[in-house]
């Protein structure tokens, strides 16, 4: 149980460190445009790019990865099944870990005010 735990937390650190690396370089070379999970809630949540703020969805989206490939992976080694019913089971939670946390993120972001006026 302290093993998963430990695994857990280090896996997550160490996946939240490399997106985040990886996702603030591109907001220092001024590529807003090339963040895919951004660009994503911009266009199922009708969100403003302008009224953004990119540090903090940044930090919140490598969070959001971090905690689901890490959980993904915890929840697989510890299930005692054959290696394809392993990655069929993972391949499952991590679309229904993606849809229901990035649905969350859009709702947050919705909350906050950065909408696309309608009136335009």
């Amino acid at each position: 149980m302290l093993f998963n735990l430990c695994f857990f937390l280090s896996l997550m650190l160490i996946t939240f460190l490399i997106c985040l690396l990886l996702n603030k370089r591109k907001l220092k070379k001024n590529k807003k445009g090339r963040i895919g999970e951004v660009n994503y809630l911009v266009a199922r949540f009708n969100l403003d790019k302008r009224k953004i703020d990119y540090k903090k969805i940044t930090t919140l989206v490598s969070l959001t990865n971090a905690f689901i490939i890490a959980f993904v992976c915890t929840v697989i080694c510890i299930i005692p099944v054959k290696l394809i019913w392993q990655m069929l089971i993972g391949f499952v939670m991590l679309f229904i870990l993606i849809f229901l946390f990035y649905e969350l993120i859009g709702k947050m972001c919705l909350k906050k005010g950065w909408k696309k006026n309608a009136n335009k």
